[in-house]
């Protein structure tokens, strides 16, 4: 097994826990930038579906609807406008039962986006509540993700930092998310842009898949054959 197809077995038994590819996998073989928008959405979709089975989602969205937040968080767009396009998309069907279309806002989207691991900077961005942008923050958020890593709950965090909880608590779930993606190696995250974006990262599976293809690392692998 050569360093391409053992990065690919890890990434796949981390984001589903299983150690065979399915047929469905096995056929999808090939170069990410040659996909069509039916393969990455499908692609997208397992990921979405692994992430959820391991670690459970914090909105009643269903895994379509997580596949739009994705998308729409590598083409730059903004929270409000996401949860807006998955209403339009609700209402076109017949949409999921256990979501209310009018309930869906920018605030939806941002708690999907962070099941995800899909942090943005300007989540990072602590500011006052009510103050213009050239107030000091009440805290600085490398403090609060190191007091939220070593354990301390939302109320010991806002103690500390000398700021109100409910504060506290919004950058606390950015927090949380971080620590959880370096946990993971940023490995959903990473195979999310992999997906979504043409752009070369150093050192990602895309970009060993976009020089040589993922047909080359994955060969030999027979359908339900254990990796």
């Amino acid at each position: 097994m050569d360093e391409k197809t053992a990065d690919l077995r890890d990434l796949f038994v981390d984001a589903t826990g299983s150690e065979t590819v399915t047929e469905r996998q096995e056929a999808e073989r090939g170069t990410l930038v040659d996909r069509d928008d039916e393969a990455v959405d499908d692609a997208v979709r397992d990921l979405v579906a692994a992430m959820r089975e391991r670690d459970g989602f914090s909105t009643p969205l269903g895994d379509d609807a997580y596949v739009r937040v994705a998308r729409g968080r590598f083409a730059d767009e903004g929270d409000a406008a996401i949860a807006a396009a998955i209403r339009d998309g609700l209402a076109d069907t017949d949409g999921d039962s256990d979501v209310d279309r009018d309930e869906i806002d920018a605030e939806t989207v941002r708690k999907a986006r962070l099941d995800l691991h899909l942090v943005r900077e300007s989540d990072r961005d602590v500011k006052a509540d009510g103050e213009g942008d050239e107030a000091d923050p009440p805290f600085e958020y490398a403090d609060l993700k190191r007091l939220t890593a070593a354990g301390n709950s939302i109320v010991e965090c806002a103690e500390e930092l000398d700021a109100e909880p409910d504060e506290v608590a919004k950058y606390a779930a950015v927090a949380r998310t971080d620590i959880a993606s370096t946990r993971a190696n940023d490995r959903f995250r990473d195979a999310f842009r992999d997906l979504l974006t043409d752009a070369d990262i150093e050192g990602s599976l895309a970009s060993d898949a976009r020089e040589d293809g993922l047909r080359e690392a994955t060969e030999d692998i027979e359908t339900d054959v254990s990796l």
